[in-house]
């Protein structure tokens, strides 16, 4: 059966969702919105639970153009009940898909927590309302109040019952200036939330994204973090390619620690090793891995004990040298460390602006990964002379919401 759905997704993660639904439910009617993708498919809901890059999932009941509320709140819920829950077969339809959707999640194992008799009322479930408001109608309505209303003219029109506490259903409201959205949340947690990470580092879809945007598909390949933290990268990219080995390295003890956790609690001890090591010198051999997935520390939660735009030219040189010729970068950096990776990175245009880039000697820039007696620290590193790297060609810039800033995934492949 085709159902109509939604899922949120944090702010740049929209286009990534709306392929991989595309891709991994054959979805169609696929359009998005801000923080938003909207879809039809007839995968089963096992399946679409799957989604890497959604944060939740919804089942869509109601979906139009932005409503205009007037001030007085007893016409403000005629509008409501005519706009926003209007027609009460639809409501009874979408509630019946709703449970049929609960069944089936129940017989793979996953259990409501609800009162026996709440269970067995399919005609007048309890819910409670969960509004969210922007632009113009928040002049004149919280979010809160606007709940109350559209709460009270569900049960008015449904006849359904409020409570507040342990509902059956949640109805989730939103109302800006440009659309009006109903939908009814398909599971408790986010598809964000995953359960191997008993210890959280990068936002996880954002880290699902890194591998995602890689140009080449990372199966029976080496792929290595030389900065991994808890691991959060190597997890999301070991749950998409089964027949790829990940090699992981950190400076800090307790984050590998913690890594080995993770590792341990996502059963991928066999696929992915960790090592202390430092990622200025990173003890592999030069064209030793075939990818290098890469969450460069900054702000506060994530920074470390290096000056990160200083250390950045030599950072990238390592992960440079130890990549394979046709083997892929992806860098996650913040907005001041893309800015100086401008720097750093030999473009083709960079070439045509910089003067004496054509020029440069090789011992400034590490081109050839057969090369053995290439010294770690060359001169270019004590002087004023400026590193730059001639074999990275750009594939994709990306830009993502890491929540409070905004950061870049850089894709390169080496040539």
């Amino acid at each position: 059966m085709i159902r109509q759905l939604y899922c949120t997704a944090g702010a740049g993660m929209e286009e990534l969702l709306a392929e991989e639904v595309q891709h991994k439910l054959c979805a169609t009617q696929v359009k998005q919105i801000a923080g938003r993708v909207f879809f039809c498919s007839n995968a089963d809901l096992q399946t679409v639970t799957q989604l890497k890059s959604a944060e939740r999932l919804f089942l869509l009941l109601h979906k139009a153009e932005a409503i205009s509320l007037p001030n007085n709140p007893a016409k403000a819920a005629v509008v409501i009940k005519q706009r926003v829950v209007g027609d009460p077969d639809i409501w009874k339809q979408t509630f019946q898909t709703w449970t049929a959707l609960q069944q089936e999640l129940q017989q793979r194992g996953q259990k409501r927590k609800r009162e026996e008799d709440e269970d067995n009322d399919l005609h007048t479930p309890s819910f409670r309302v969960s509004c969210r408001c922007s632009g113009v109608i928040a002049h004149s309505y919280t979010s809160q109040r606007l709940s109350r209303i559209i709460g009270m003219a569900i049960k008015d029109h449904l006849g359904w019952k409020v409570d507040l506490r342990e509902p059956v259903l949640e109805v989730n409201v939103l109302l800006s200036d440009d659309h009006c959205i109903v939908g009814i949340p398909l599971l408790k947690h986010p598809l964000a939330s995953r359960s191997y990470m008993k210890h959280n580092g990068l936002r996880s879809t954002i880290a699902w994204a890194m591998s995602f945007l890689c140009p080449k598909k990372l199966n029976d390949c080496v792929i290595l973090d030389p900065m991994c933290g808890v691991g959060a990268v190597l997890l999301e990219a070991a749950q998409e390619f089964s027949n790829a080995v990940f090699l992981g390295m950190d400076t800090d003890v307790s984050q590998l620690q913690k890594a080995a956790e993770n590792v341990k609690a996502s059963g991928m001890e066999g696929r992915v090793q960790l090592l202390q090591s430092s990622a200025m010198e990173i003890p592999l051999a030069d064209g030793a891995v075939d990818a290098v997935l890469c969450d460069v520390p900054f702000g506060r939660k994530f920074s470390c004990s290096s000056d990160m735009p200083t250390a950045l030219p030599r950072l990238l040189k390592e992960m440079e040298r130890v990549l394979r010729v046709g083997g892929h970068l992806v860098l996650l950096l913040s907005l001041q460390l893309s800015a100086q990776l401008k720097k750093t990175i030999c473009t083709h245009e960079h070439n045509q602006n910089v003067i004496g880039c054509n020029s440069l000697d090789t011992n400034n820039v590490h081109t050839d990964p057969s090369s053995t007696d290439t010294p770690k620290h060359t001169s270019s590193e004590t002087s004023n002379t400026p590193l730059l790297i001639r074999s990275l060609q750009a594939q994709r810039k990306h830009k993502v919401s890491l929540g409070s800033t905004d950061a870049f995934i850089h894709t390169y492949t080496k040539i």
